[in-house]
């Protein structure tokens, strides 16, 4: 059974429909098979209806509402949203299903909290205005945590995708902050929003959520949130104190970083959970700010990677799926003269 592609484009599903009926009033066998497969007759209705069945739809009105829901989404489109909502409340609650890029489904909701990565184009992007779809998303009765039994809450996934934006107002709307991602779920198993804010870097979603009262569970998140006064660093494991600079690196939490490194923390470590290591992490993140600090404290920008790989490689290798203007040419700048380029 195909998927929709990433982009919908409803005009070209009429072509595809219109091409299937001159196909089969012309004899093509396969064609006839397909139109017949749903009715005797061969008409227009009749080749839109089997198309539709063949991407998983029961009818072709089906179909069209399937379409016009995802563009209403992707364009941001909050008024069309609110005219589907309006006529159909259960567009706000029904699955997404058959798209090639979300091929195990997903809620609006949580596909509003995904925006932010295009996965059509494999890059990350702004999208303003998805607060206002979420809102609307709610009002008409989506559930603020998600279905029971879901793989993760919605605000799991604002958070696993830095939209701060779509954070605040599910928490305004009594999103559970403690709530945690099933066992089997991708990300961060077992992790609250806090959790999987903290481990992908997304720092507004940790500024949201901290000020919003989340718990704050142990050293590694503190860093993360960007005070560890509460954790006596004489107490932590040396994996606790580098999985700590890790966390401070990635959200230029600079005098937390200063601080780790000061109490004993190798600054060129290596953390045994992720392989991690500070200045590669935070070049391949495009975090100049921590960079900068890195190198003051002894980094070493030549240190590479089990595969060879130096922080500037890994900075290239991963700009292009950031927006012009992050943090990634500025990293460039800073590492290039300071890079040795035949590894001796």
């Amino acid at each position: 059974m195909p998927s929709l592609p990433a982009r919908p484009d409803f005009q070209q599903l009429r072509h595809q429909a219109r091409d299937l009926l001159r196909a089969a009033r012309n004899g093509d066998a396969t064609a006839l098979a397909r139109v017949r497969a749903v009715a005797d007759e061969v008409s227009l209705a009749n080749a839109q209806l089997a198309l539709a069945r063949e991407y998983g739809f029961i009818s072709w009105t089906r179909l069209k509402t399937e379409v016009d829901r995802r563009e209403a989404l992707d364009d941001v489109n909050v008024a069309g949203l609110v005219d589907l909502l309006t006529r159909e409340p259960e567009l706000a609650v029904a699955e997404m299903t058959r798209w090639c890029d979300h091929p195990l489904g997903a809620s609006p909701l949580s596909y509003v909290a995904m925006l932010r990565y295009d996965t059509s184009r494999d890059i990350w992007r702004d999208v303003p205005g998805t607060a206002a779809l979420t809102g609307a998303l709610l009002a008409a009765g989506a559930p603020v945590d998600g279905e029971p039994g879901g793989p993760e809450t919605p605000l799991i996934t604002a958070a696993s995708y830095g939209d701060a934006e779509v954070a605040k107002v599910l928490i305004q709307a009594g999103a559970d902050l403690e709530a945690t991602s099933s066992p089997t779920s991708g990300g961060v198993p077992g992790g609250n929003a806090l959790l999987h804010a903290a481990v992908f870097g997304m720092t507004a979603v940790v500024d949201v959520l901290v000020q919003a009262g989340a718990r704050i569970a142990d050293l590694v998140v503190a860093a993360a949130a960007g005070d560890i006064s509460r954790w006596p660093l004489e107490e932590a494991s040396p994996q606790q104190l580098l999985l700590a600079l890790m966390m401070a690196t990635d959200h230029q939490r600079l005098a937390v970083v200063e601080e780790l490194v000061a109490a004993g923390t190798p600054v060129d470590g290596v953390d045994e959970i992720w392989s991690r290591h500070p200045l590669r992490l935070a070049a391949a993140n495009g975090r100049p700010a921590s960079v900068r600090c890195l190198l003051a404290l002894g980094a070493d920008p030549n240190l590479r990677d089990a595969d060879g790989h130096t922080p500037l490689d890994l900075c290239r290798a991963d700009r292009p799926h950031h927006l012009p203007g992050t943090g990634h040419t500025e990293v460039e700048q800073i590492l290039e003269p300071l890079t040795n380029p035949t590894g001796g």
